[in-house]
């Protein structure tokens, strides 16, 4: 999912998935399993936004920390576009 479709359901962040680990299905069970807030999850194709919990994020970095450096965003919607951990 884009930055730009994540907008449209969130009001404080958006998470972009790098397209290269999308589809990573070992990748999508490691972030459903660290996020907190139920942000990822483990779907047919790999990784899937929950958007209704998008805006439950606590900032914790634990997704951007169990990705392949780079292949997750969290962009601050509220601090101008801010990329969280950059």
């Amino acid at each position: 999912m884009s930055s730009t479709e994540s907008q449209k359901h969130a009001l404080f962040i958006a998470v972009e998935v790098d397209p290269s680990v999308a589809g990573d299905k070992q990748l999508a069970a490691k972030l459903a399993e660290v996020c907190p807030v139920d942000i990822f999850a483990a779907g047919e194709s790999g990784v899937e936004i929950v958007e209704r919990n998008l805006d439950e994020c606590v900032l914790c970095q634990l997704c951007i920390n169990a990705a392949p450096p780079g292949t997750i965003k969290v962009i601050k919607l509220y601090d101008d576009g801010a990329v969280l951990g950059a």
